[in-house]
């Protein structure tokens, strides 16, 4: 796999970045009283994703990237949380709530992927940034 020059190249990075907008663009509607609920939480928890990430891709040990990553783990659980607890109060509409969801797994997977390469990656490789 070749290496990346910036975050900005990273997939997984591109995929959260796009979900994070479009949590932006479903959210927007919301009921006003959420403005610092589920809206602000929601939004929080999808930005995160994308900044950890960033976070993470410059950290030059394993141990720090991988945390970094797992942060961005626990912020897209955190987001799936929110979405369903979003369709459940009739915020968002099925389609607005498949569309996240699919987002979501997707960089999810990824996610995955990205931390298993990291952890098989040799002690002497140099620390990935790809």
């Amino acid at each position: 796999m070749e290496k990346t020059k910036s975050f900005e190249e990273l997939i997984v990075w591109q995929k959260s970045y796009s979900f994070t907008i479009a949590v932006y663009q479903h959210t927007k509607n919301f009921p006003k009283e959420e403005r610092y609920g589920i809206t602000s939480q929601l939004r929080s928890a999808a930005t995160s994703v994308p900044a950890n990430i960033t976070e993470g891709y410059k950290r030059l040990g394993k141990a720090d990237k991988l945390r970094f990553f797992n942060y961005a783990e626990a912020s897209l659980d955190e987001c799936k949380f929110f979405i369903r607890l979003s369709f459940d109060l009739e915020y968002l509409d099925i389609a607005a709530k498949t569309d996240l969801d699919s987002r979501s797994e997707e960089i999810g997977r990824l996610l995955t992927a990205y931390c298993k390469s990291i952890r098989n990656a040799s002690n002497n490789d140099p620390p990935v940034t790809h």
